[in-house]
């Protein structure tokens, strides 16, 4: 049973990198087509603005499978000085979500806040 909790934390925590990989290779090629607007005198602020917020949620995926691939890693190693370690480990990338969240909310606001505008 504690081999399958590791190799699930591996398979998870690898859905994570895979998925900051594939925003990174997006944001590169979306960046890149930008730029060379950018060099044809076209302002590009708003959507640099934008492709960093998209970069920003791909972000927060990845973080999210990471989080639970450290759950069910530490489920193998049950010590004091794991969990504890997972405990930071989390508040460290809660902290780092939630303002990666309030980032992306700010430039997409909800219908709901829009409609209190």
């Amino acid at each position: 049973m504690i081999k399958i909790l590791h190799i699930l934390s591996i398979v998870i925590g690898s859905i994570g990198v895979a998925v900051i990989v594939w925003g990174v290779i997006l944001t590169v090629s979306r960046l890149l087509k930008l730029e060379i607007k950018r060099i044809r005198q076209v302002s590009i602020y708003r959507e640099r603005e934008s492709l960093r917020h998209q970069f920003g949620s791909y972000l927060l995926l990845a973080l999210e499978f990471m989080i639970a691939a450290d759950i069910i890693a530490t489920f193998t190693h049950p010590t004091l000085k794991d969990i504890a370690f997972l405990g930071g480990i989390v508040a460290i990338r809660t902290v780092i979500s939630y303002f990666l969240e309030k980032e992306i909310e700010k430039f997409n606001p909800t219908e709901a806040e829009k409609e209190m505008k």
